[in-house]
């Protein structure tokens, strides 16, 4: 070979274009991760991790948040309680995690996110733990430490999946909602089921609420030592346009203004309310139609050791992993044919789910197995919307105010659908109580939480609304030029430049 021969005749003696062709594919998917890794700061191995430990944090959180509704009916008999201050036991919760989001979405948006989901951790791990020791004279005692308990889940809530944006763009960041929001239906399922087996075992059901909070300290010690924050917006930043931090005011404006936000929030607060229900009066509704159907003796002990909450939380488990895998299945498919699948999919999750629900509460009179059935399809359908919707905000927000998104988007969720729900169930189903018998006890929570089934309607109502607007909207947020930011660009005038607002001149 001649000392000018092309180099590039030097190839492998074996190569082949399809080899070639081969290292082209490794080698883009290569620049990519490296490209998402230069962006936000963080390892392709450490992005993983992190989204894995922030799934075993959210699954601990429901877990938790669901251990009470497995452990109801014990509950009423040690304190002596109705249905309406059972509910209150969810309501308080929910309404001091309500209100502290949107405090935590602004630090979010503007200081460490890992030392701030870190110090709330600590804190609801602690409070759950001291709330195990209430005695059986003091209610409001429970009520208090749950409440309180709302301060660590909204330090979290608000801010894990603005992390997760940071770490990834597009379908790697819908699979990765997709396993975070996994944690979802499978920690309530594990609620139910660690609650009530716990409280099977010790006979006492304050047993059932110290199992979270030794698990909360460990994740606290892996989200100090594995987690690393990642570079705020970094990832989707483009070189033609800076990111810029607006006042809060600004940002609540400009999300006001956003109606893929705001309906599709209006949607989810549907969703919040029938799974709000159903999470903390399903277990009870079935073990009170179980002594209607004669399948039951009724019980009159401290503890009495039911199978209900235990079917129902491997119901929830299993329907929540079909459910958001499912949808987002759909959701990817669809988008072949439009780009509106994200809302058309949330909307037919909960239109499909209304029917079912339904029949649900009306065959529970008559065949338990059909009740379970019916559950199980509701539910399925139901749960199609987490990852989507969380997914949709994700795309639709500009990066520097999604923190404040996630906040005002639990708010509104919580304030009018599952902050209410489980109280305004108990409310109605005690006013519809014309005797303290058994009968009525299973007839009138059965009545009430035929509301669920319209509330879905009506959800699936303000997705389909959202379908008109989602493609501007995301168009706006990815290419980072919001029509309510209105920044000043130059332009000529009388011989100099000066500047003007974009509305101005734009047609």
């Amino acid at each position: 070979m001649s000392a000018d021969t092309p180099a590039a005749d030097a190839t492998p003696f074996m190569s082949d274009d399809s080899e070639a062709a081969l290292t082209e594919e490794e080698e883009e998917c290569r620049d990519a991760v490296q490209g998402e890794e230069l962006s936000s700061g963080v390892s392709p191995l450490r992005a993983v991790l992190t989204v894995l430990i922030l799934c075993f944090v959210n699954l601990l959180n429901y877990m938790d948040r669901f251990t009470i509704a497995g452990v109801l009916p014990d509950i009423e008999r040690y304190f002596g309680i109705d249905d309406s201050k059972s509910g209150l036991l969810q309501t308080v919760f929910i309404c001091s995690y309500m209100f502290l989001a949107p405090l935590f979405g602004y630090l979010g948006d503007r200081h460490n996110r890992k030392i701030i989901m870190s110090v709330g951790i600590a804190f609801w791990s602690l409070v759950t733990l001291a709330s195990s020791y209430t005695p059986k004279e003091h209610f409001w005692a429970l009520l208090l430490t749950r409440g309180l308990v709302g301060v660590g889940e909204a330090s979290y809530s608000t801010i894990a999946p603005t992390i997760i944006a940071d770490l990834y763009v597009k379908d790697r960041r819908t699979n990765m909602l997709s396993i975070f929001y996994f944690a979802i239906p499978v920690g309530s399922g594990l609620g139910y089921i660690v609650g009530s087996q716990v409280s099977n075992v010790t006979k006492d059901w304050h047993w059932a609420l110290r199992v979270t909070p030794a698990l909360g300290l460990v994740a606290v010690l892996l989200l100090i030592l594995v987690v690393k924050e990642p570079k705020r917006g970094a990832i989707e930043a483009r070189p033609e346009r800076q990111l810029h931090q607006s006042g809060w005011i600004d940002d609540l404006r400009a999300l006001s203004r956003n109606p893929s936000f705001v309906l599709s929030t209006l949607g989810f607060t549907a969703v919040a309310f029938v799974t709000g229900s159903l999470a903390l009066w399903a277990p009870t509704f079935l073990f009170r139609a179980a002594m209607f159907t004669g399948e039951r003796a009724p019980c009159m002990e401290a503890h009495c050791s039911s199978s209900d909450s235990l079917i129902f939380g491997a119901i929830t488990c299993v329907t929540g992993v079909l459910g958001v895998a499912s949808g987002v299945q759909a959701s990817r498919l669809l988008r072949r044919r439009t780009p509106r699948a994200d809302p058309l999919v949330c909307a037919a999750g909960l239109l499909l789910s209304a029917p079912f629900l339904y029949l649900a509460v009306v065959c529970a009179q008559a065949s338990t197995v059909a009740t379970y059935v019916f559950i199980f399809l509701g539910e399925t359908f139901l749960s199609m919307n987490w990852a989507i919707v969380a997914d949709i905000l994700l795309y639709v927000v500009v990066p520097t105010r999604r923190s404040t998104a996630e906040a005002l988007q639990i708010v509104i969720s919580h304030l009018l659908g599952d902050a209410g729900s489980p109280y305004l169930i108990g409310v109605v189903s005690d006013s519809l109580r014309k005797w303290d018998s058994f009968l009525w006890q299973f007839r009138s929570l059965q009545l009430s939480l035929l509301l669920c089934a319209f509330v879905a309607v009506g959800g699936g109502a303000f997705f389909l609304a959202t379908a008109l607007f989602i493609e501007r909207d995301r168009q706006q947020a990815e290419n980072l030029t919001p029509a309510d930011d209105d920044e000043p660009i130059v332009v000529p005038k009388s011989g100099r430049s000066t500047l003007v607002p974009v509305s101005s001149v734009l047609i």
